[in-house]
């Protein structure tokens, strides 16, 4: 069987960009379920962009954290 990338040790050291990871995916569900703006499809986009964009570059920041942590 092959050790999994995220063992306890990896997961401790890189629970430090898990936190925000699931701030910001509260925020985007937060705003797909329920706009604090008016129907306005260019802010919704541009409010999403920007959870969804940083989000994406964390969550792949974190995987190469846990190689490199790993290595």
């Amino acid at each position: 069987m092959a050790d999994s990338v995220f063992d306890k040790d990896t997961m401790l050291d890189i629970s430090v960009n898990i936190v925000p990871l699931v701030i910001l995916g509260f925020f985007i569900v937060y705003l797909l379920l329920w706009s604090p703006y008016p129907t306005n499809w260019f802010i919704e986009g541009v409010a999403l962009g920007l959870h969804i964009i940083p989000f994406v570059l964390l969550a792949l920041l974190t995987y190469v954290a846990a190689v490199a942590i790993e290595g």
